[in-house]
């Protein structure tokens, strides 16, 4: 900290405020430097919104806690901050301390917190990360030569730094009145240590710089460039918009900063703070978003996480402590934040940062919602931040680009479709079906009239009275479950019997669902449009950890939320193709029963394979836990679009009387789609009927045949192209389900959309990328294969395309 006279006044004394530390910076900072660092764009109405955002806020205090400390620890991106608090990226330290970056790295490093270095930093990247004791980010400006930028990111890479940070929301730099008045130029000695070293005065002049060496005309295309040029995580700095953030994220980005250059760009653009809301939504809970600008006490970094920021960056305060007294005024600075933070947690009840939530604002001092996405005189009645948050999530556009792939290459051999293979769909069969189901309705007594009303009519919410009759028999022949067929809901396929369970479950906002990561695509979806908070959790090779269930479950609890249901797919799973062992099973069950929370059983795959199956968790609960799903898509055919929900739990209401939770599930369903289709359920119960024994597992057992050689033959052809030798050269490899559809490759590069069109395009081969099933991030180097769909004599030439498309990424990754 900084020295002073033991008798000086108090108002002399040790800085107490990131304001204090302002104070001596200005004053030793000459007025042209202090315009630099202090001044904004414009008329600097967003520079002031800034701070103003965060003055209108204000936190509920909570008592009797019983916090006797709080943890202010996170992660961020795989990567330990002692607070959720990071030094923003600005240019030029050197221009505050003759020290600069050094002075600042080392400072934030002891206190555990990262610093992000600008491209314009004063000192050499390789001294930086020498000093560095926590986190080093490169951001970055792209450049008109797109090689500067190229060597400048290689050299911070091979320095040791952990992430990219690119810039958007400066094509071309804003006007500055206070440095035009000043006729601001850089001293000799202030210069950008890791751009290329040119004639004396070429950096001096900073916005005439940016004006001749930016790329104005910066678009999407950089995201893949990028790429291309490393495999660091990659940022987006200055997303303030829902649009943005959804195609940010749809794109591959790791993370979001919600920034406007601390006003030093577009004046009039919102403040961070009011447009956190905004990008939170746009950006789905898909990746971390950190916030900048305006952070000016510890309570403001606990205001924005309560908005939803995973963390804060601080700028102008940094370069005030760094002025003042160099590397123990940035400590100085960064201490009071965390300080005044672990303050601020402790008297709202905030254990970590995770816990920190909406509730922790006062009402009437939120940010306003975002304005209306409308423009006057816009063709277009709605835009896209006008509708449900969910509709932006980036699920929907990797599928739909799935589908534009596989239309644009016809001929590519593909792994990607997880759909049953048609070699087994007989229409005749079909009709046969129909007339079966309609022979026994005859011989049970049904007079023509009744015949046709089954068949033309909606029918009961719930589901014919036979097919149910006939699910639950085969429920108990297959899986040995007994349960009456009023238990049972007839649905439109499995998708819409979780939306009927999420519906009904989850009646609190503060509810929560938790499910394993990767995870189907299609439970995600539904909880995002129920509102639906997901917590996932990591799926171990040999199943779920006791410790780290109760540990989430923990968390969940701290936070103020309550887990209220576990969504699982015990066999064959999609993506992975793992399944559960029986301990694993018994841990899932008892650990329900220990917190009080469902399993929701999701079992399509269960019948495909020749494998013997461990029970079902339907059949091992005795506690009521369990909620399963089923589908007949992949064991009869998907065009039925049936599948089924088994609720035997009895729900109580307040007059004491009993129902099952199937038959509030029918409620909803009533006001969903009504009922099933007749036409489909009538067919899947003629297919039943037909079974020797009234199971299912008996109908399936040709198919299951063809699906368990079609995995058998690509694990084979995959250990043919890549032996030993060649998985430790390319850094491959796979799982190896005993069945289901799906298994998982491994690779050393990355498998977004663009290595997808580039695997289409020159080996004709598809695959499906894993990210897609991740919904907080991951899967960026493994792709999912399913083995459905081809005929077993097109797999081995599909294996040998996708091993010369890995092998060509590779060794070439940057191609």
């Amino acid at each position: 900290m900084i020295e002073r006279d033991a008798k000086a006044p108090a108002s002399l004394a040790e800085p107490l405020s990131l304001a204090d530390y302002a104070d001596l910076a200005r004053a030793a900072l000459g007025p042209a430097a202090w315009d630099f660092i202090a001044g904004g764009a414009g008329e600097e109405r967003t520079l002031t919104a800034n701070t103003a955002a965060f003055e209108r806020l204000r936190l509920r205090p909570r008592v009797l806690a019983g916090l006797a400390e709080a943890e202010t620890a996170t992660e961020v991106l795989g990567g330990r901050w002692t607070a959720p608090l990071g030094v923003a990226p600005m240019a030029y330290h050197t221009l505050a301390h003759h020290e600069g970056e050094l002075a600042t790295v080392r400072a934030a490093g002891a206190a555990g917190l990262p610093v992000v270095v600008s491209t314009f930093a004063g000192r050499p990247f390789e001294e930086l990360a020498a000093a560095a004791q926590a986190p080093l980010w490169l951001q970055v400006y792209c450049f008109r030569d797109r090689e500067v930028t190229r060597r400048l990111i290689e050299r911070a890479e091979r320095a040791g730094f952990a992430a990219l940070v690119l810039t958007v929301d400066a094509p071309r730099l804003g006007r500055r009145p206070r440095d035009q008045r000043n006729g601001f130029r850089l001293p000799p000695h202030v210069v950008p240590a890791n751009l290329p070293a040119v004639a004396p005065g070429h950096y001096a002049a900073p916005a005439e710089h940016g004006r001749a060496a930016l790329d104005p005309a910066l678009d999407w295309s950089v995201l893949p460039w990028l790429r291309s040029v490393s495999r660091l995580p990659l940022l987006l700095k200055g997303v303030l918009t829902a649009e943005d953030a959804a195609r940010a994220v749809a794109s591959g980005v790791d993370g979001l900063v919600v920034s406007n250059h601390g006003g030093r760009q577009l004046d009039g653009a919102p403040a961070t703070l009011d447009a956190l809301r905004e990008v939170t939504a746009g950006a789905a809970g898909r990746c971390p978003i950190l916030l900048d600008g305006g952070v000016r006490r510890g309570a403001d970094i606990l205001a924005a996480l309560s908005l939803g920021a995973d963390a804060v960056l601080v700028g102008r305060p940094v370069l005030h402590g760094l002025a003042a007294d160099g590397q123990r005024g940035v400590a100085g600075v960064l201490g009071i934040l965390v300080d005044e933070l672990r303050e601020a947690m402790h008297l709202t009840g905030t254990p970590h940062p995770a816990a920190a939530g909406p509730w922790l604002v006062a009402p009437g001092t939120t940010p306003p919602p975002p304005a209306p996405a409308s423009i006057p005189g816009d063709d277009a009645p709605l835009r896209r931040t006008d509708l449900h948050a969910s509709l932006s999530d980036p699920v929907l556009d990797a599928m739909t680009f799935l589908n534009e792939i596989a239309d644009r290459y016809p001929e590519a051999i593909s792994f990607a479709p997880g759909r049953p293979h048609e070699a087994f769909y007989d229409t005749e069969r079909l009709f046969g079906h129909l007339r079966r189901y309609v022979d026994d309705l005859t011989a049970d007594g049904a007079s023509p009239a009744d015949v046709a009303r089954a068949l033309h009519q909606y029918g009961p919410t719930a589901g014919m009275p036979r097919l149910r009759q006939l699910i639950a028999a085969a429920l108990e022949v297959d899986e040995g479950i007994e349960v009456p067929p009023e238990a049972v809901v007839v649905t439109v396929g499995a998708q819409e019997a979780m939306l009927l369970v999420l519906r009904a479950l989850f009646a609190d906002p503060r509810d929560v669902l938790l499910t394993f990561s990767p995870c189907y695509v299609g439970i995600t979806g539904v909880a995002r449009l129920l509102n639906i908070p997901l917590t996932t959790l990591a799926e171990g090779d040999e199943g779920p950890d006791r410790a780290a269930l109760d540990a989430a479950v923990r968390d969940e609890h701290a936070r103020g939320r309550r887990p209220r249901a576990l969504y699982v797919v015990p066999d064959h799973s999609n993506p992975t193709g793992a399944t559960l062992s029986l301990p694993a099973r018994r841990e899932l069950l008892a650990f329900a029963e220990r917190h009080g929370l469902f399993l929701l059983e999701d079992s399509p795959y269960r019948l495909v394979g020749d494998r013997p199956r461990p029970p079902t968790l339907k059949y091992l609960d005795r506690a009521h836990r369990v909620v399963h799903l089923g589908s007949f898509a992949k064991t009869l055919f998907p065009g039925a679009r049936v599948g089924y929900v088994v609720a035997d739990q009895r729900v109580t209401g307040a007059d004491g009387a009993t129902t099952l939770l199937a038959d509030e599930l029918t409620r909803i369903k009533s006001m969903v789609t009504v009922n099933t289709p007749s036409l489909g359920q009538a067919a899947v119960a003629g297919a039943l009927l037909a079974s020797p024994d009234g199971g299912v597992a008996r109908l399936a057992a040709p198919s299951a045949a063809h699906y368990a050689k079609a995995l058998r033959l690509t694990l084979e052809q995959l250990a043919r192209h890549f032996p030993a030798r060649a998985r430790s050269r390319l850094g491959v490899g796979w799982n190896a389900p005993d069945g289901g559809f799906f298994l998982t490759v491994r690779v050393a590069f990355p498998t977004g959309n663009a290595a997808l069109v580039r695997s289409a395009e020159h080996h004709g081969v598809l695959w499906t990328p894993m990210s897609s099933f991740h919904p907080d991030g991951g899967g960026e180097h493994a792709m999912r294969l399913s083995v459905s769909g081809l005929p077993h004599e097109r797999i081995e030439e599909g294996v040998a395309r996708l091993a010369g498309f890995i092998e060509a990424e590779t060794l070439d990754p940057r191609d």
